[in-house]
C-alpha cells in the first residue's frame, strides 16, 4: 500500500481547461487600431518635417526613414498574419492518464495533457488561450499584432522589434534635426507636426530598446517569456547549446515542413533525435543532443481494498523503477 500512494503523484489530476477565448473582434481590432497608427504617424512625419527636408536638399532622411517604414510595416503585416507553429489537434483515442517521458541532456520531462487539443504536449509546447491553440516553442502571445509568437514566426517577432528600434530612432533624430535647423524661423504647422512625432517617437524608443534588450537576453540563454512565470526549469536549461548555437536556432536554423498543413500528422514524443537534427516542424529538436523515448506508463488502478489479493512482484518491480525516474512537472 506505501508504494502505491509514492507511484499515485507520477499520474497528476486534470488541470480545469483553459477560459474560453475572447472574442475576437475586439482583439483584432486593437491591432488593426496599432497599423493605422503606425500608418498615421509615419504620414505625419512625411508630409511635414521629411517633406522640409527633401525641399533642402536632405534626401538621406527621406530615403532612410522610408526603407526603415517599409520594413517595419512588412515585418508588423507578417507577424500578424504568421503561423507561430500550430500543433495538430489529437483524437479522443489518446487517453490523459498515460504518461509519457521524454529525455533532453539527460533531464526527463513529462508531457502535460491539454484538455484542448485531446494530445499531450511537447516540451516547451503551451496552450494559448487567447487563440485557443497549442503553440510550439511558445514564447508569449503578443496582444499588439494578436498573434502568438512561437517557433515559425520567432524570427519575424525578432526583426519587428529592432525595426521598430531603428524606426523611432530614426524618427526622433530626423525631428530634433528638423526643429535645429528651422529653430530661426517662427512657428509654424511643420514644427507642430515634429513635436506632434518626436515625442511618442521618444516613448516607443525607450520601450522598443527595452524589449529588444530583453528578448536577446533570453535568446542568449535559450529561455522563453512564459518559463519566467512558471519556472519549471528550476535553475538548469538543458535547451541551452551555448549563445552562438542558441541564436543560429531561433535566427537561422531551418524550420523544416509545416506541420499544420500536413494530413495525419500527430506529435510524437516517443522518437530520438541526433544532434542538431530533428523532425520536421520541431522548435526544439534541433537544440536537443539527447532525445530518448521515456516508457509509457498505463493509467494506475485504485489500491485493493482491505482483504484483496497482493499485488504481485512483476508490479511491483515496475513501480520501484518508475519511482527512480527524476520527472520534471
Amino acid at each position: 500500500m506505501p508504494l502505491l500512494k509514492d507511484a499515485t503523484p507520477m499520474v497528476k489530476e486534470l488541470r480545469p481547461p483553459p477560459p474560453v477565448p475572447l472574442c475576437w473582434f475586439l482583439p483584432s481590432l486593437f491591432a488593426a487600431f496599432n497599423v493605422v497608427l503606425l500608418v498615421i504617424f509615419s504620414g505625419l512625419f512625411f508630409a511635414f518635417p521629411c517633406r522640409w527636408l527633401a525641399q533642402h536638399g536632405n534626401w538621406a532622411f527621406p530615403t532612410v526613414t522610408g526603407l526603415l517604414f517599409a520594413l517595419t510595416f512588412f515585418s508588423l503585416i507578417t507577424l500578424n498574419f504568421s503561423d507561430p507553429g500550430i500543433l495538430h489537434r489529437g483524437s479522443g483515442e489518446q487517453s490523459p492518464m498515460t504518461v509519457h517521458v521524454v529525455w533532453v541532456n539527460h533531464r526527463a520531462f513529462r508531457l502535460q495533457w491539454c484538455p484542448k487539443c485531446c494530445f499531450h504536449r511537447p516540451p516547451r509546447t503551451y496552450h494559448c488561450p487567447w487563440c485557443n491553440i497549442c503553440v510550439e516553442d511558445f514564447d508569449h502571445h503578443c496582444k499588439w499584432v494578436n498573434n502568438c509568437v512561437g517557433n515559425r514566426n520567432f524570427r519575424f517577432f525578432m526583426l519587428l522589434v529592432l525595426s521598430l528600434c531603428l524606426y523611432s530612432g530614426s524618427l526622433l533624430v530626423t525631428c530634433l534635426l528638423f526643429l535645429l535647423r528651422t529653430s530661426h524661423l517662427p512657428f509654424c504647422i511643420d514644427k507642430a507636426m515634429a513635436i506632434l512625432v518626436a515625442v511618442p517617437a521618444a516613448g516607443f524608443l525607450v520601450l522598443h530598446f527595452l524589449l529588444l534588450t530583453i528578448q536577446v537576453l533570453s535568446v542568449s540563454a535559450a529561455e522563453r517569456s512564459y518559463e519566467g512565470k512558471c519556472r519549471y526549469l528550476q535553475g538548469y536549461n538543458p535547451f541551452d547549446q551555448g549563445c552562438v548555437s542558441n541564436w543560429y536556432l531561433a535566427i537561422c536554423a531551418p524550420l523544416g515542413p509545416n506541420p499544420s498543413v500536413l494530413p495525419g500528422l500527430q506529435p510524437r514524443p516517443s522518437c530520438c533525435h541526433k544532434p542538431g537534427q530533428g523532425p520536421p516542424g520541431s522548435g526544439e529538436a534541433a537544440a536537443v543532443q539527447e532525445l530518448h523515448a521515456g516508457p509509457v506508463l498505463p493509467p494506475l488502478r485504485e489500491a485493493p481494498r482491505r482483504g484483496s489479493a497482493p499485488h504481485s512482484p512483476l508490479r511491483t518491480r515496475r513501480c520501484q523503477e518508475h519511482l527512480r525516474l527524476n520527472i520534471t512537472s
